[in-house]
């Protein structure tokens, strides 16, 4: 089937049925106008690098969702097309796909998800006492989250790319993967810069299947990951850093 090379989709949130977003797209890349906290009011007194530092410092993993938006949904579609619009891929494959479910239909993902680990729970694949008192609680608080987004790959405008460059061939899937990740992490911080907490899973491959049903998703298309995310209702967790010493190695340095 043909598809857009750049695909966002949005499903609102009063809605259950599936509706393509369709932005017009300037010729150039639209500047993204977020709502910064409080630390970065006076942005424009400080240097860009010291807020991009910032904001990189202030993205944590958020367990605790609440759903008292920040933003209007309007604000978040904009990130979103900012998103596609600006993250680099390999070659400009464009590769990426992004689902966005918000409200009823962010609920809806999470009791689908509940559904395949009921039936693993039924299976005996997991103890009945760990999906009660892990893996349900857990489900149930990214369900309790305004939103999710899901990060897809579509394969189609990647193998084109693979029979011209041969010499490549087996490097454009890792490097479409390397751009998805840079859309994660974009998507993950400007969302922390709007006000919200978010965390990243990885339900696929489990998943898959009944998502793409639910949503119309493209059989084709590959989930890598779920970014959700909702108002603040906790803090992150202690987090222990290497010393970067043994991580940054720099030569040349005058």
């Amino acid at each position: 089937m043909a598809l857009p090379r750049m695909t966002s989709r949005l499903f609102s949130p009063t809605r259950s049925s599936f509706r393509r977003s369709t932005p017009r797209i300037a010729a150039t890349a639209r500047t993204f106008s977020s709502s910064l906290p409080a630390c970065y009011q006076n942005a424009s007194a400080a240097p860009k690098t010291d807020i991009l530092v910032e904001l990189a410092k202030s993205r944590r993993t958020i367990y605790q969702l609440g759903k008292n938006s920040p933003v209007p949904d309007s604000k978040i579609e904009e990130l979103v097309n900012a998103a596609i619009l600006n993250v680099p891929s390999a070659f400009n494959t464009q590769s990426t796909r992004l689902i966005v479910l918000l409200h009823r239909e962010h609920e809806r993902l999470w009791d689908v998800v509940i559904d395949v680990f009921q039936n693993m729970v039924k299976t005996g694949a997991i103890p009945e006492q760990v999906w009660q008192k892990q893996t349900l609680p857990k489900l149930e608080g990214f369900k309790a989250g305004v939103g999710t987004i899901l990060f897809y790959e579509d394969p189609s405008h990647i193998g084109p790319f693979s029979e011209k460059f041969s010499l490549y061939k087996d490097k454009f899937q890792p490097w479409a993967e390397h751009s998805n990740a840079m859309h994660q992490y974009f998507l993950w911080t400007a969302l922390e810069s709007l006000g919200f907490g978010a965390n990243l899973q990885h339900y696929n491959p489990l998943i898959d299947a009944p998502v793409a049903k639910q949503w119309d998703v493209p059989s084709e298309w590959r989930l890598l990951a779920q970014l959700v995310f909702g108002s603040p209702e906790g803090v992150p967790g202690e987090k222990t850093q290497k010393p970067t010493e043994e991580r940054v190695k720099i030569f040349g340095k005058q």
